[in-house]
């Protein structure tokens, strides 16, 4: 990577030779302005507002504009015999643990790379003594004509500054809250605590500028001379009045079928949000309809009638035959009696006769 600055880190008494490099890059997409009428580029000129003529880049200085508009020439000479120590090195003032850092004043990113072997034991000495004591450096650093504030810290095995905003710099962020009391329930944290889970972390690596992609695809088919199809805007209900327990529960929903999760549960209380209520209209027309279980519960009371009427007379036939086996069985017991009765009669007078045969 090509270097925008070399200079040293003072740590101490100890010197770091290093070169600035650029942390990030920006991928957005440029335009050129055309004329429409034509297809012509736009160009600005830098044209002398005194004689109407247009100046080249050799013959623009520097001023500085005062209250009533006078113009105050300031050349490079001036400002390069300014005493500015930071001029040609990070200057680190203090040790601060990383939380002790407003975000706000977070700017630009730069890796500081080592200059030179000389300068790869002191680089490697600051790099593991920021490391063991988990804090991070507040530095002065002077780039491109004005002293700038900066922060060190460790990535991977690197030494990264952020440039920061000096304090004063941070506007105080007044009457940029709501201005009316607001009251939140503890329902609603709780839904906003579910939606939190449910979002979960996420693998930084894996976001991407989407309209970035969009706009390189409709520069690839308008190059080709392929038709352009408007993509469906999605509404976000930006700017409107919802019901906050309603679109939170929605979010935890959206948020589980994303990742796959509950499913089941989210289909079922889909099918149960498409329920309505019957209308009164319909429930009148189907009142005719009561009369047939009415009519069904007649006829199985019949049905029951004729069993129980059936069971009778089979209880009655039961019972007679019982009768007649019963008068049938007595009357074979009163012959059985009558018979055994004239058999002992019959013995009775046979041996009456023997006895008189033996006098």
């Amino acid at each position: 990577m090509r270097s925008i600055w070399n200079g040293a880190i003072s740590f101490g008494l100890v010197s770091i030779p290093i070169k600035l490099v650029n942390a990030t890059e920006n991928h957005s997409i440029h335009f050129r302005q055309i004329h429409l009428a034509d297809g012509g580029r736009i160009r600005y000129r830098k044209v002398c507002e005194l004689d109407e003529e247009e100046v080249s880049g050799g013959e623009i200085g520097k001023a500085y504009e005062d209250a009533d508009g006078t113009m105050i020439p300031i050349t490079d000479e001036d400002l390069a015999q300014l005493p500015l120590p930071t001029a040609k090195t990070i200057e680190i003032v203090a040790f601060v643990p990383a939380d002790e850092i407003d975000p706000l004043q977070m700017d630009a990113a730069y890796y500081l790379s080592a200059n030179g072997v000389p300068a790869a034991k002191p680089y490697t000495l600051l790099r593991e003594a920021l490391k063991r004591s988990n804090k991070v450096a507040v530095a002065k650093y002077a780039l491109r004509g004005r002293e700038r504030l900066g922060m060190l810290r460790v990535v991977d095995d690197v030494i990264a500054m952020h440039g920061l905003l000096w304090p004063d710099e941070i506007r105080a962020p007044e009457g940029v809250a709501p201005d009316s009391d607001v009251t939140v329930r503890d329902a609603e944290l709780d839904l906003a605590d579910a939606l939190m889970d449910t979002l979960g972390e996420v693998d930084m690596d894996s976001l991407h500028d989407d309209y970035r992609e969009a706009v390189e695809e409709l520069i690839a088919a308008k190059a080709s001379g392929e038709a352009v199809q408007p993509s469906e805007s999605k509404d976000s209900g930006g700017g409107k009045v919802i019901d906050l327990i309603a679109a939170l529960e929605s979010s935890v929903r959206a948020a589980k079928k994303s990742r796959g999760e509950g499913e089941g549960e989210a289909e079922s209380e889909e099918d149960m949000a498409d329920v309505h209520p019957i209308k009164q209209k319909t429930q009148q027309k189907s009142a005719p309809q009561k009369s047939t279980p009415k009519s069904t519960g007649t006829k199985k009371s019949t049905a029951s009638t004729a069993k129980k009427t059936t069971q009778k007379k089979t209880t009655s036939k039961s019972t007679s035959s019982a009768a007649s086996s019963k008068g049938t069985s007595s009357a074979n017991s009163a012959k059985k009696q009558t018979s055994s009765g004239s058999r002992s009669t019959t013995k009775k007078k046979t041996a009456a006769p023997r006895k008189r045969a033996s006098a």
